[in-house]
């Protein structure tokens, strides 16, 4: 998905639309598998609140961190979500703090600092993304823990679970956009961002149709390290796809490498 938003920017540059854009068409799989394997049962009510965090607030920080971090950096930075869940869950649950905890947080802080050592970066690069993907990474391990804890007693099949929260966001963007333009300008620069955004959007609902059934089987402290891989993924796609504009430096490569590792120690001490 990175990817595929760094080529939708490149078509239509509004990444605020863009992110609705990616909202509507991630319906259309999370929609398809609900009606074909889910019944409407339970209180969806909180997963439409979760909604509302993310992706309604995570996905435009998301879109803009990639604009302006590019997609390799922005797969690294959001791989500090593990560190951002279990801190949560320490501060808000009482959770002990273990060994792999603290040395997981080590390596987490470490791979971010690699990332801040590089000293040649594309000429798109704006420091601001930084702060954009890392706004990010809490709304997202905010999410994580609030489904994860409404998924242990919800009779809410986790597909329908996951198109009511984007829904939600959807619902929360469109409100934003309302604010600072008219209904007919978000139309027509909707209609224009559905096609270039339609690829990313497709497999953002794929993941996250892959991310809810994960949620109502496994702890966040052991979902979020594994999604985490992300870092190294995306690295790769990036190194691969966009060699030439992306500047995928060692830096780059030992930051995703030290976060993995971290976001895997963080989750062998559940």
């Amino acid at each position: 998905m990175h990817i595929a938003l760094r080529f939708a920017l490149r078509a239509h540059a509004d990444p605020i639309v863009g992110a609705l854009a990616t909202a509507i068409a991630a319906l259309v799989p999370c929609g398809a598998f609900a009606a074909a394997h889910a019944q409407w049962q339970g209180n969806v009510l909180p997963f439409l609140l979760a909604g509302i965090v993310a992706p309604g607030g995570s996905q435009i920080f998301y879109v803009l961190a990639v604009r302006d971090a590019g997609p390799s950096r922005t797969a690294v930075l959001v791989g500090v979500a593990p560190l951002v869940s279990v801190t949560a869950a320490l501060a808000v649950l009482g959770e002990p703090v273990r060994a792999p905890l603290v040395a997981g947080a080590v390596l987490i802080v470490l791979g971010g600092l690699a990332l801040a050592g590089e000293r040649v970066r594309p000429e798109t690069f704006r420091g601001i993304g930084v702060v954009f993907a890392l706004i990010c990474t809490v709304l997202f391990a905010t999410r994580d823990n609030i489904v994860r804890h409404v998924a242990v007693h919800s009779r809410v099949p986790p597909q329908i679970a996951a198109c009511m929260t984007l829904v939600a966001g959807g619902g929360a963007m469109t409100a934003y956009l309302l604010t600072t333009r008219t209904p007919r300008a978000i139309r027509l620069s909707l209609r224009k961002a559905l096609v270039p955004f339609a690829p990313a959007g497709v497999l953002w609902g794929l993941s996250y149709a892959a991310l809810f059934e994960a949620f109502y089987r496994g702890r966040v402290s052991v979902v979020s390290p594994l999604v985490a891989t992300e870092s190294l993924f995306g690295v790769l796609f990036a190194w691969t796809v966009l060699r030439g504009s992306e500047l995928v430096s060692r830096h780059v490569w030992l930051g995703a490498g030290l976060i993995v590792g971290g976001g895997a120690l963080i989750g062998s001490f559940r």
